[in-house]
Parts: structure tokens; C-alpha cells; sequence
């Protein structure tokens, strides 16, 4: 007599059967075919957004008082590239300043001392609740508070000698921005854990000495990504000193524009290289970041070729199934 299990379904046909696995009477299960979901709003939105930046790419590239000859020609030219690097140099030294006067500060603010941490706190509530467009007017007009800059048998000279442009815009750039980099540093320091700082202390470790060899080390996964992101975003800001006259990038490309009628063609200029140089110094934050990440992420962030190639799987729909 047939064991019910050895039955072939009625509905089944030669080809269809399924041979059995060796030793057992059970039919084996059929590979799933997983068919990955079509996501048509993805489509459609993308669609939508390639159609709007062509009319606007359009509408740029058929305006008739638009010469893009002109931002070609001018985009190497000599004084171009000098505000270029100017923008550079004080961006990075304005960074340099607000870096370390910033630990300064974050470390007075956690001060027991309380007059210490009052002026830290002070400081930090002024720089950050005036603008940067202010400060640097302040700093260009200091000569009408203080005419004469006297220290004393050290130095002694007018002060519209001493506030010279470049002066001007990388005390007002450096100090504000080490108001920021302060708070920046504080958080740092008060993510490292407390009891790190109490068994320093247990050994017979010294306050500054914890600082250096304990709490800083550590403190610097935390302030070194948001670092590079401020350093960014100064690069940007330079572009206020114009008000003071230092002939950095925009002001270069302003006074080309002025004299040769192409305002809007020197702009374009302009933009293009503070793209460029954003552009470059935001990959390096970015491997930077990651560089941080290792230890306190179970997988670190993929990278912009890894983000791409997973995009382009996901479009054509050959994403693997888990």
C-alpha cells in the first residue's frame, strides 16, 4: 500500500515534480525568489527634481546679460588667486586663534575658581551674541575710542597704525570664533568620564597633568569633527572682512567686477572657489570624522563611493536580499 506521503498532487505535472531528499519521505521547500519592491515615488520625485534643476541650469546658461566667457577668463586671474589665498591665510589663522584660546576659555569656564569662569562665561555670551559683522566694525573703529595704542617701555604707536586690515579681520574672525570653539572644547572635556579624573587624582596626578594626559586625549574624538565643520564655516565668514577693506576673495572679485562691468560674472568667480575650497576641506572632515568614529561605532559610515554604489544598486533594483 502507498504511504500517503508519496501521493503526487493532482495538479502537478511530470515536470513540476520535485525529487525527494535521500533518506526522508518529506519534500524538500522551494528556493524563494525574492523580488526586490519597486519604489515608483523614488522615480517620480527624481524625475521631478532633474526637471527643475534643467530649467534652472537653462535659465542661467540663455541670460542674455550673463558673458560666461568672462568667468572663464577671470577664474586664474592673478588677483583672483591672491584674494583666494589671502581668504586661506586668515581663515587659517583665525582658526588657529579660536582653537587655542577656545581650550583656554573651556577650561577656565569648568574652573572651581568662580571669577575665572565668570569672565570665561562672559566672554563666551558676548562673542556669540553679537554678530561677526559687528565685531569686525568695532575692531576698524577701535581708533575712535583709543587713538594712541600704549603699553608702556614695550610699544607705543597710533591706532589706526595698529589696526591695519588684515589686523582687523583676524582679531574679529579668531576671537568670536574662539567663543564657539570654547563650548566646542567644554563638551570634549565633560564627555570624558568623571571617575577617570577622581582615580588621576587617587595616583597623585596633578589638575593640568590629568588635563594632558587623561581628559584631553580622550576629549579629542569629540572636538576634533566639529572642528573641522567651524573651520568650514570660516572659510565661508571670511568673506565679512570685506567690510574692513582687507582684499581677500570677494573684495578681489568685487574690484574686477566694478572696473570691467561683469558684477554678476565675478560673483559666479567667486562662488566657484569657495566651493572649490569647501569642497576639498569637507572630504577631508568628513575621513576625519571617520577616522574618530573608530571605537565608538559598531560599523563605521561608508564612504561617498560606498553611499554611490549602494544608490546605483538600489536604482537598478539589485540590491541584495537579506
Amino acid at each position: 500500500m502507498t504511504d500517503k506521503f508519496d501521493k503526487t498532487p493532482a495538479d502537478a505535472t511530470p515536470s513540476a515534480t520535485v525529487a525527494k531528499d535521500p533518506g526522508t519521505d518529506r519534500v524538500p521547500p522551494e528556493a524563494i525568489k525574492a523580488i526586490p519592491v519597486r519604489h515608483w515615488g523614488r522615480y517620480v520625485s527624481a524625475v521631478v527634481v532633474l526637471a527643475l534643476v534643467a530649467l534652472l541650469v537653462n535659465a542661467f546658461a540663455t541670460a542674455e546679460k550673463i558673458q560666461w566667457n568672462a568667468v572663464g577668463d577671470k577664474l586664474f586671474d592673478s588677483t583672483v588667486l591672491a584674494g583666494a589665498g589671502r581668504t586661506l591665510l586668515i581663515s587659517v589663522l583665525a582658526m588657529v586663534m579660536g582653537v587655542l584660546l577656545g581650550i583656554v576659555l573651556a577650561v577656565m569656564r569648568l574652573s572651581k575658581n568662580p571669577v575665572t569662569s565668570w569672565v570665561a562665561w562672559v566672554y563666551i555670551w558676548f562673542f556669540r551674541g553679537t554678530p561677526v559683522y559687528v565685531q569686525l566694525l568695532l575692531w576698524f573703529n577701535l581708533a575712535l575710542i583709543f587713538p594712541m595704542l600704549n603699553l608702556g617701555p614695550i610699544y607705543k604707536d597710533e591706532m589706526t597704525d595698529v589696526m591695519t586690515p588684515f589686523m582687523c579681520a583676524l582679531l574679529g574672525l579668531g576671537l568670536n570664533e574662539a567663543a564657539y570653539m570654547a563650548e566646542i572644547c567644554r563638551a570634549g572635556l565633560l564627555a570624558v568620564d568623571e571617575g577617570q579624573t577622581e582615580a588621576a587624582h587617587a595616583l597623585g596626578m596633578s589638575h593640568g597633568r590629568t588635563l594632558r594626559r587623561i581628559v584631553i586625549p580622550q576629549a579629542m574624538r569629540v572636538i576634533v569633527p566639529p572642528t573641522g565643520n567651524e573651520f568650514i564655516n570660516m572659510l565661508k565668514t571670511s568673506s565679512l572682512v570685506y567690510a574692513v577693506t582687507y582684499n581677500e576673495l570677494l573684495r578681489a572679485t568685487s574690484t574686477i567686477g566694478s572696473t570691467s562691468y561683469a558684477v554678476m560674472e565675478m560673483l559666479f568667480v567667486a562662488s566657484i572657489w569657495y566651493l572649490v575650497m569647501t569642497s576639498i576641506f569637507s572630504v577631508f572632515q568628513y575621513y576625519l570624522e571617520r577616522r574618530y568614529a573608530r571605537g565608538s561605532t559598531r560599523s563605521l559610515p561608508p564612504t561617498p563611493w560606498q553611499k554611490v554604489k549602494a544608490n546605483l544598486l538600489s536604482v537598478s533594483g539589485k540590491r541584495s536580499v537579506a
